[in-house]
């Protein structure tokens, strides 16, 4: 396969065609248009919070259960955008997302929090996912920001000490995938079907230490830096390929590869999140250190751009397979981490490759009829027919491009 940057030049400098203060523009009103989708079809006024599962049609299913991932999502996002642009229903939403998270998911008993409730708030499934819980603080802590809510720094806290307790490997280093109720050892560790059932994962590394940065942004206790310090190092040491500089997935406990996956949507989102988070502690040793892997891994990346601009979703290394459908949340972290490469080098070939992701969006994701973005197309350019929000399609990775860029094209010049 032929790298993207063969034939960019072909599609015109879109650094030029559209300004910034356009693209500017186009996300905000995005991001309005985001957010309104959620206030409108998925607040459960019979059972609480927020429905478990809304369709392409946007139809609740009333019965679906409502995971943590979720609620913790559509907290951040709400606590998020309220902050960057003051909104009255933003402020609401996110207090009904935090009173239903404190209320139904957290174990009062042994500490962490629920994967799963049923739609009436009942614990379904109770076993402690760090992933879960990680996304939990990172929504609390942003809500935090929002409110100085002393109720919710310390909830945030109290869950950053369970992780702390209760998953960290202290003789292999990182952190154990999942636990029973009581946080005893379980078989199943898989955050899904479709993952390996490994103690260890990149996927819940990347999102604690995204979470620890987050809480560290209103809690900057020493431990917790030196916490972050420490996953920044892990994945320096164990899962960023020095060969490649694409991310390996699975792991045993002792940082033993299991699988030959490349996520592409996972690389490029790593190469700007693992960057920030050692910016929000101010190490300037790691944030030099991760400013250049950012910059290896998108040159990585877009050797994985389709020519319509969409990043495909993974390669299978043994068996040279392309899955080549490309999802929205890939697509999402594909602009912020290609803008990041354009503000580190001033290579316009990022920006172009951002634009071109925006574009793809655009013409293929949002849905200009009934709101919010469609979960993918496949390989033939037929829709995936996914809820509009679930278990795992929340407003997360597109709310957060979209403020990203926002604050980022604001200054509009690469960052030396």
């Amino acid at each position: 396969m032929e790298p993207i940057s063969q034939d960019i030049s072909n599609t015109g400098n879109i650094a030029g065609v559209i300004a910034p203060e356009q693209f500017t523009h186009e996300f905000q009103q995005e991001l309005r248009a985001i957010l309104q989708y959620w206030l409108q079809y998925t607040v459960d006024e019979t059972n609480g919070g927020f429905y478990g599962s809304v369709t392409n049609d946007n139809i609740p299913d009333t019965t679906a259960p409502k995971g943590l991932v979720l609620n913790s999502r559509i907290l951040w996002a709400f606590a998020a955008a309220a902050t960057h642009e003051y909104n009255q229903q933003y402020k609401e939403a996110a207090d009904r997302s935090f009173d239903y998270i404190q209320q139904y998911f957290i174990d009062l008993t042994h500490g962490g929090a629920y994967w799963s409730v049923d739609a009436a708030g009942k614990p379904l499934d109770t076993k402690k996912q760090v992933y879960g819980i990680a996304f939990c603080i990172y929504g609390l802590s942003e809500y935090v920001k929002l409110t100085r809510s002393d109720q919710a720094l310390q909830l945030a806290i109290d869950l950053y000490n369970n992780i702390e307790t209760h998953a960290r490997d202290i003789t292999g280093e990182g952190y154990i995938e999942a636990f029973r109720e009581d946080w005893s050892v379980i078989a199943d560790l898989r955050l899904s079907d479709k993952d390996s059932n490994t103690p260890k994962t990149t996927n819940t590394h990347l999102h604690i230490v995204e979470a620890y940065a987050n809480l560290y942004e209103v809690w900057p206790d020493e431990q917790l830096r030196k916490n972050i310090k420490n996953l920044l190092t892990i994945f320096d040491q164990f899962i960023i390929d020095r060969n490649t500089y694409h991310l390996k997935l699975f792991f045993t406990r002792e940082w033993q590869s299991q699988t030959a996956v490349c996520s592409f949507g996972h690389d490029i989102e790593a190469a700007w999140l693992l960057q920030h988070c050692a910016e929000v502690i101010e190490s300037s040793i790691h944030t030099q250190y991760f400013k250049s892997l950012a910059v290896k891994m998108a040159q990585t990346t877009l050797n994985w751009v389709d020519k319509d601009g969409a990043l495909w979703y993974e390669l299978d290394i043994s068996s040279k397979t392309i899955n080549r459908q490309k999802h929205w949340w890939v697509q999402a972290e594909a602009m912020v981490g290609f803008y990041n490469a354009y503000q580190l080098t001033g290579n316009k070939l990022y920006v172009q490759l951002c634009g071109r992701s925006w574009q793809f969006i655009q013409q293929y994701l949002i849905d200009t009829e009934k709101g919010e973005w469609f979960w993918g197309i496949d390989e033939k350019g037929q829709l995936l027919y996914e809820p509009k929000a679930g278990f795992w399609k929340c407003p997360y990775h597109n709310v957060r491009a979209c403020l990203q860029l926002i604050g980022r094209m604001q200054k509009h010049q690469p960052v030396t």
